[in-house]
């Protein structure tokens, strides 16, 4: 899994006509930076990298939200057809995203949506794999807390916001690091949704280096190892509340 991200690293920092000698040297005989320094030369990729942000950052920000409230209740509430519910949300997994492509498209664009950033952040902004993460680790959550907190007269909204959402933190961390990297490596929804080269994502922005006539791998290696900083980054910070949340609660059903 590593050696991959390794070539790339060292293949960015030699010159284009050494990349794909035989055998690939692993250390390069002549570091260049002109990889790095033509690449964003070349494109806007400033502008590329704050849209990939903005765009993963709201994403994930929704996608906790949306799923941490529907998962405390799926786990903490009683009420018919529950399981067939949770079921039918999970169901959804085994649905390609090329089936629903086309109708989405259809509602993003009868919605106005096209060249914006709602329309790339909303229709991705939800999944069944972020309800089931956190509806596992809520399940966890002992209901004596809750139990205990309603007897001091807690409403339902003081028990999420004071309760399950503070316990839930290394589940957040763990969903959060899923979502933004499957955000921030999007690449087919934004393609068909975007046109405007100012709304483009990094992902998109990287296929300027791939032509008919050819691809230039020295610049394309080269943002291509800057635009995978900002998730080892991520990983670093939160790798403790990461490996927590994927190891606790799933054997809850």
């Amino acid at each position: 899994m590593v050696l991959p991200l390794a070539w790339i690293v060292s293949a960015s920092l030699q010159p284009r006509s050494d990349i794909f000698d035989v055998p690939f040297r692993w250390i390069p005989e002549r570091v260049v930076l002109s990889n790095y320094t033509q690449a964003f030369a070349a494109a806007p990729f400033g502008t590329y990298f704050l849209n990939s942000l903005l765009m993963a950052g709201l994403a994930t920000l929704i996608h906790l939200a949306v799923t941490s409230l529907a998962a405390f209740g799926l786990a903490h509430y009683r009420f018919p057809g529950r399981r067939f519910l949770f079921v039918a949300i999970l169901s959804t997994m085994m649905i390609p995203f090329q089936v629903v492509m086309i109708p989405l498209y259809l509602q993003v664009r009868d919605l106005g949506w096209l060249d914006s950033y709602q329309g790339v952040i909303v229709p991705t902004a939800v999944s069944a794999l972020g309800v089931f993460l956190m509806r596992q680790f809520m399940l966890t959550i002992p209901r004596d807390y809750f139990d205990s907190a309603r007897i001091d007269g807690a409403s339902d909204v003081q028990l999420f916001l004071r309760i399950a959402l503070p316990l839930s933190q290394p589940a957040f961390a763990a969903l959060g690091i899923f979502i933004f990297l499957e955000q921030w490596n999007s690449l087919i929804w934004p393609l068909i949704v975007v046109t405007d080269m100012n709304l483009r994502p990094l992902s998109v922005g990287l296929s300027e280096f791939q032509t008919q006539y050819g691809t230039d791998y020295g610049y394309l290696l080269a943002a291509s190892t800057a635009s995978v900083i900002p998730v080892v980054i991520l990983f670093l910070l939160l790798r403790r509340q990461f490996v927590q949340g994927v190891t606790i609660g799933t054997s809850r059903g």
